[in-house]
């Protein structure tokens, strides 16, 4: 279920104030920093709600839109062991994502850069610009579970066999620079 309000679009189990104060609703673009710190903030503030609000799916992913603005979209992804992403990026928009709990492996790449692994513990938090390409894997044995979000919202992510294929220079998508009600008519059910 989805809260709606002129300016904001809240899923209905996480409409809580100190996830309103944070969205920042009247922001038209986020950065990397401002994305990082939204998806800290998140998860710290709000991280028994969110964490009641997950579900373990063990045949895929699973993921809800937390939030949704003209300026940024917030999801909360779950991650059981093995589960992962192909790699991708982020069809030229900004990114951030902060571990819930248990913890993530990325491997990333910029273009003309080396590939590089991370393993991110609960707490973690990674704010990245449109360059950015990765692969996210829970590794771990335990379930896992992580905060993120994309400025632009609602842009594509584009896949890749490997981080080898990625280009040298990743072109930006077209954005959807969209009133919220026509943002939200366009919605697919697609993963972050």
């Amino acid at each position: 279920m989805i809260s709606k309000t002129a300016s904001v679009d809240v899923h209905a189990d996480a409409d809580l104030l100190p996830l309103r104060r944070l969205i920042h609703a009247e922001r038209d673009l986020w950065t990397p920093a401002q994305l990082r710190e939204l998806t800290t903030k998140t998860a710290a503030e709000l991280g028994t709600p969110l964490l009641r609000l997950a579900r373990f799916v063990p045949e895929k992913r699973w993921w809800a839109r937390l939030a949704l603005t003209t300026g940024v979209e917030l999801w909360l992804l779950s991650w059981l062991p093995g589960q992962g992403t192909r790699p991708h990026d982020h069809g030229g928009a900004a990114g951030a994502f902060t571990v819930l709990s248990g913890s993530l492996s990325e491997n990333y790449r910029y273009p003309g850069g080396p590939i590089r692994h991370a393993h991110r513990h609960q707490g973690a938090a990674v704010g990245f610009g449109a360059g950015h390409a990765h692969q996210m894997t829970n590794r771990g044995h335990l379930p896992a579970s992580s905060v993120h979000a994309y400025s632009p919202p609602l842009v594509p992510t584009r896949e890749y066999r490997s981080l080898h294929e990625i280009p040298a220079e990743i072109p930006p998508l077209a954005t959807n620079n969209l009133p919220l009600a026509e943002l939200l008519a366009l919605i697919d059910h697609d993963e972050p």
